[in-house]
């Protein structure tokens, strides 16, 4: 399996995202919507920055539980309610993105909306990833 991210020099830099990702293997994982959910189904986490580290490790347990590893990422989508905090917090975010997935981004976007299945939760992560 190999995945090559490409960051064009004609597009804007790519900060904590990869802007296409080409991906080659045998196996697609496909990962559902993750939030702050901990074992018993309840959201934990006050903060956005505290639901994003729940959320991402979630995201990445379902990784491994196929074989995969946050470098077989591919594409991941954000759904964030409140995109203007997203967007401030946005460097303490990518500080626990690199310290849980590393640095070598899926191509990613941010979506805004108005709430999530879980009503307590700021933030979801879905996405999915090549494996070989």
């Amino acid at each position: 399996m190999s995945l090559e991210r490409l960051n064009p020099a004609g597009l804007s830099p790519a900060t904590g995202f990869s802007h296409a990702v080409v991906a080659s293997g045998s196996r697609l994982v496909f990962l559902a919507g993750q939030t702050a959910l901990d074992g018993d189904g309840k959201v934990v986490g006050e903060t956005l920055p505290e639901q994003f580290r729940t959320a991402l490790t979630n995201l990445l347990a379902a990784l491994a539980a196929a074989g995969g590893a946050p470098g077989d990422l591919a594409r991941v989508t954000v759904y964030a309610t409140d995109v203007a905090e997203y967007r401030a917090r946005a460097r303490e975010l990518g500080s626990i993105w690199r310290e849980l997935a590393g640095r070598d981004y899926p191509a990613m976007a941010v979506i805004g909306t108005t709430r999530l299945w879980d009503t307590q939760a700021q933030i979801e992560l879905d996405g999915f990833a090549v494996l070989d």
